[in-house]
């Protein structure tokens, strides 16, 4: 196959971080840096923001500045990462059913 469409969205949100990120972005809004990264668990600072950094250049996540003292930033999902989130429900869903499964005939 000569365009392998799984494989590009793959490298756009695979790691550790981008799909916990993005779910916990999705729960909460409008969020803050220091407000995502403790509710992203495990997660440092520097982590935090490179994945933000390639999340924004994948046009996933919208990065606000306002020029104030002390100054702001809040991040938000963009319209298309907001369409993963449907694909994250039934991930999240099939995730519950291998779990009760494997917790009933294990």
């Amino acid at each position: 196959m000569k365009d392998c469409y799984i494989g590009y969205a793959m490298n756009v949100i695979g790691g550790k971080w981008k799909l916990l990120i993005i779910w916990t972005m999705f729960q909460n809004g409008v969020i803050r840096f220091n407000e995502l990264q403790r509710k992203v668990n495990g997660i440092s600072s520097l982590m935090l923001s490179k994945n933000l950094k390639e999340l924004e250049q994948d046009s996933l996540v919208i990065r606000h500045q306002y020029n104030e003292i002390p100054p702001r930033v809040e991040y938000e999902l963009s319209k298309l990462s907001q369409k993963l989130i449907v694909a994250l429900k039934a991930l999240g869903e099939w995730g519950n059913e291998v779990y009760r499964y494997k917790k009933t005939y294990i």
